[in-house]
């Protein structure tokens, strides 16, 4: 039962770095992770006192 913990301990280690790589080498190879910007207008009517 160790084994398998300490297997999932490592598999975990291995995919959290794995995932700071992509993150980081990702955009020079394609990879776009900023949403498309677009301006949106909406008109709002206030209703006071």
């Amino acid at each position: 039962m160790g084994k398998l913990i300490k297997f999932l301990i490592y598999l975990m280690i291995i995919g959290f770095i794995g995932l700071a790589i992509y993150a980081y080498v990702g955009p020079f190879f394609g990879a776009q992770f900023a949403p498309p910007q677009i301006e949106i207008r909406e008109p709002v009517t206030l209703e006071g006192q």
